[in-house]
């Protein structure tokens, strides 16, 4: 009888293992990818916050993509498939990447700006990176340009941005020239960040806002603060920021 009652003591964390071990996906290398749970509670988080994008005039058509870490060892990103309308994004609709960009897990084809999210991730230690195609980020990434970028200070909402604590911090928000092959581009944008880590987002001239964040809220928080501080700017026709260089 006690052989029995310890044997069922165990029997929870036993099938608990065993729901794991199924969970866990095998890829072709022989790597384990993160369990299932995880990816799919993540893929319903970007698929919201897709629709969300959308609603808000941020990302619409099939503009944007969103990624989140599944895993740092090895590294999976959920990402967003190329050519979907976000405004209907379903978690069907995001896959699972790995740390060269190819698909592991879900069907559809990685967004073509994958090398970028993969940049992002390892030059910031990022849990999420978000990007939008918003009219205000469209329009200030190609009028500031010049600049090399666009500063943006003394607004309280500075103080959504991680460890900003006053709304005198100036925010520099580099400006990249866009390409159609971010695979080679990706580089110099890691070059960018690295002159500049204390930036929470870069701009893509004439395409939209990069952001990110630690982890998906925090990534979500700084999209948020950050297409309100562009939109402002946009609307009050600042002259000063664009002669303000880094």
């Amino acid at each position: 009888m006690r052989r029995s009652a310890r044997a069922a003591k165990r029997l929870p964390s036993r099938l608990a293992a065993d729901s794991l071990r199924r969970e866990t996906v095998t890829t072709t290398r022989g790597k384990r990818s993160a369990p299932h749970s995880v990816y799919a509670e993540l893929a319903g988080r970007i698929a919201e916050l897709g629709r969300q994008a959308h609603h808000r005039g941020w990302a619409l058509g099939t503009s944007g993509n969103f990624s989140a870490v599944v895993s740092r060892d090895p590294l999976r990103l959920a990402i967003t498939a190329s050519g979907v309308d976000k405004g209907r994004l379903a978690p069907a609709q995001v896959l699972e990447i790995d740390g060269e960009g190819r698909a592991v897990r879900g069907g559809g084809r990685p967004s073509a700006e994958t090398s970028l999210h993969l940049a992002i991730v390892r030059a910031r230690g990022a849990g999420a990176v978000l990007h939008t195609h918003s009219p205000w980020s469209t329009l200030l990434s190609d009028a500031h340009a010049g600049a090399g970028g666009l500063a943006i200070e003394g607004y309280e909402m500075l103080k959504g941005l991680n460890g900003v604590v006053t709304h005198e911090h100036r925010e520099w928000l580099p400006i990249v020239e866009n390409t159609q092959d971010w695979s080679a581009g990706a580089a110099g944008v890691e070059a960018v960040l690295r002159q500049r880590p204390d930036a929470h987002g870069l701009l893509i001239r004439r395409h939209g806002l990069y952001t990110w964040g630690r982890d998906f809220d925090e990534a979500v928080r700084h999209l948020e603060v950050l297409e309100f501080l562009l939109e402002v700017v946009g609307r009050s026709g600042e002259k000063g920021a664009s002669q303000w260089r880094a």
